[in-house]
């Protein structure tokens, strides 16, 4: 065994748990990248730990629950856990129901959590600088990854509880998050997706102030940030954007494809009553009209969203209103979550909430009609050749997605085998190949490699 070797092996290692959104799993990775970088090993598995950390989620309560099940899983198998992530920034929780735990932290706590792993597992002796590639430590395929490109949000929507954990708006130096994406780009990443809790207010606390990226200048503006990501060669999808009049400015970029034609907008609901007990800022109507300035601009504009059914008060009314908006507006993509009274938020106070039964009912309403909705805008590429990045490839042949596909959240694009070897070749991880599409259902496409 050489030097080398055998001091990797004796290095202490950690075990990692991330749950929750993309944001979360960008904790983790910066969490990671650091412990690489200070020489710790990190174990697959826990009986190969020496600690485990556990990203968590305390969202909603089913979250919250997964989370509280994955630390006591840590505890049985391995015994030293060090808890991070939303749930820890939620009073005392964790401790009440695991009070053996090393330590608790909340979101984006890096150094926090570092010191913990220091107490409890010191820090080996002169680390190899070369441990950590430039684009540091990813969770994702080598073929994309998130750009986290602010950290909490100025909104106190009354359903939500995100800024009591992570805080107001902080956006990330502009130069900073263009060299990321450039690291990224070079270790072989075909796909950025840029997350924030709110895209679209980018820069606003800091006024915009201009950066500096390869020795030009550069606001730290949603659009600014998207005309220099379109230069990279790579795709890039915009999630987390809040339907204001600035969004305008990056639809004809997505026409022009520097950017992916996808936007990811979490609506919530459509009628203006509801939108204001929610303290969402925008209303039904104007987003009606924004939507359709936008499709007229970028005709292949690909929209995803994310609603609330059975939120506290809402009539029959308000909830078929909701229903026209997602018909009218032709929402390609979407989530609907029923109500969930999270212990702190504020809509929680509000008068006539609705029983579990009706939330549920009414988001399983909702979701017919999206399926529908969603079934036939697909139905309308079978015949049309599309770009796809490939995912994965088996013996049946490949599973991709096209530019309406974000990973995990949206639909696939399965490729059948093909017969020609030159054409199987092509059918690479991570590599972009043009598929004639044949069929389409609910959410995905089928097809096969596009003659040339």
């Amino acid at each position: 065994m050489s030097v080398e070797t055998r001091e990797q092996s004796a290095a202490p290692k950690v075990g990692f748990v991330s749950l929750g959104c993309p944001k979360a799993l960008v904790d983790s990775e910066q969490i990671l990248t650091q412990l690489r970088a200070e020489g710790y090993g990190v174990s697959p598995s826990y009986e190969g730990a020496d600690l485990v950390v556990v990203n968590t989620c305390g969202f909603i309560d089913s979250a919250v629950q997964e989370s509280l099940d994955a630390i006591g899983e840590a505890l049985a198998e391995n015994g030293k856990v060090i808890v991070t992530g939303c749930l820890g920034a939620k009073g005392d929780v964790v401790q009440k129901t695991h009070p053996s735990v090393l330590a608790v932290t909340g979101p984006h706590a890096m150094q926090e959590v570092m010191s913990a792993v220091h107490r409890h597992l010191p820090r080996p002796h002169d680390p190899f600088a070369d441990l950590v590639p430039p684009q540091g430590v990813k969770l994702t395929p080598r073929h994309y990854a998130y750009l986290k490109i602010s950290e909490g949000c100025n909104h106190r929507c009354t359903f939500c509880i995100i800024p009591s954990m992570r805080g107001d708006l902080v956006s990330r130096d502009i130069g900073q998050v263009l060299r990321e994406a450039e690291n990224l780009v070079k270790a072989g990443v075909r796909e950025i997706l840029v997350i924030s809790q709110d895209t679209s207010a980018y820069g606003v606390d800091v006024k915009y102030r201009t950066g500096f990226w390869n020795g030009r200048p550069v606001k730290t503006r949603m659009q600014d940030l998207a005309v220099a990501l379109g230069e990279m060669g790579v795709w890039t999808r915009l999630h987390y954007v809040y339907p204001y009049p600035s969004v305008d400015a990056v639809i004809p970029l997505m026409a022009e494809g520097r950017i992916l034609p996808y936007i990811d907008v979490p609506f919530q609901h459509a009628s203006p009553r509801i939108l204001k007990l929610m303290q969402r800022p925008a209303s039904g109507e104007r987003n009606l009209e924004r939507i359709e300035a936008w499709r007229s601009a970028c005709p292949e504009l690909t929209i995803r969203s994310t609603f609330i059914a059975g939120f506290p008060g809402e009539t029959e009314a308000e909830f078929n209103e909701l229903l026209a908006f997602v018909e009218a507006a032709q929402v390609d993509r979407a989530g609907c979550f029923a109500y969930s009274p999270v212990q702190g938020a504020a809509a929680n106070d509000l008068p006539d909430p609705l029983p579990q039964a009706e939330r549920e009912a009414r988001r399983a309403e909702f979701m017919k009609v999206q399926e529908r909705v969603s079934k036939k805008r697909l139905a309308r590429r079978v015949g049309k050749t599309v770009k796809v990045l490939i995912d994965t490839v088996n013996q049946d042949g490949a599973v991709g997605r096209s530019s309406a596909d974000a990973p995990e959240i949206d639909g696939s694009v399965f490729i059948e085998w093909p017969e020609r070897r030159a054409d199987q070749a092509k059918l690479k991880v991570g590599e972009f190949v043009n598929v004639r599409v044949t069929g389409s259902d609910t959410h995905d496409l089928w097809g096969r490699l596009a003659a040339h």
